[in-house]
């Protein structure tokens, strides 16, 4: 085979494990995130066992944007990541670099929110630690992708 022929299996190698990982980060963030967009429209309180002060972030004036629960919008957010990794595991690296850019926001916009739940609101809901959580993997994924994929 010729060097761009070996390069281009090279790459595919090293990219399958990423694609599939990140597809399962994005489905925790998923359905984290669509339990939280249901109890918020149901107006049913969201157990916290781990941390106290749930209610005390969902209900907080942060907790929408423009009437929209954050939670809606990160539901659609790791939906469009796992599209995106569900996509790139099939070997197209332009949803591989789209997912980078949208795991970089994510992560970036998860920081900002544990910001809030510590130095303005004052509580934390381990929900929204879970999704950041995620978000943060989903980043930590991709840039380890880009890591590994050198020889």
């Amino acid at each position: 085979m010729t060097d761009v022929g070996n390069n281009l299996e090279e790459d595919k190698e090293s990219l399958s494990w990423a694609p599939i990982i990140a597809s399962l980060i994005s489905l925790v963030g998923l359905f984290d995130s669509v339990y939280l967009t249901i109890k918020h429209y149901s107006g049913e309180p969201v157990p916290c066992s781990l941390v106290e002060g749930c209610e005390t972030v969902l209900t907080s004036p942060y907790a929408e944007i423009a009437g929209v629960p954050l939670a809606a919008l990160g539901a659609a957010a790791y939906f469009a990541a796992f599209s995106l990794s569900i996509l790139a595991a099939f070997g197209n690296r332009v949803f591989w670099k789209l997912l980078g850019i949208q795991s970089v926001l994510m992560a970036v916009f998860s920081i900002w929110l544990i910001y809030l739940q510590g130095f303005v609101i004052g509580a934390y809901c381990q929900f929204c630690l879970i999704s950041a959580g995620s978000s943060i993997a989903l980043f930590s994924t991709y840039l380890a992708s880009k890591f590994t994929s050198r020889k």
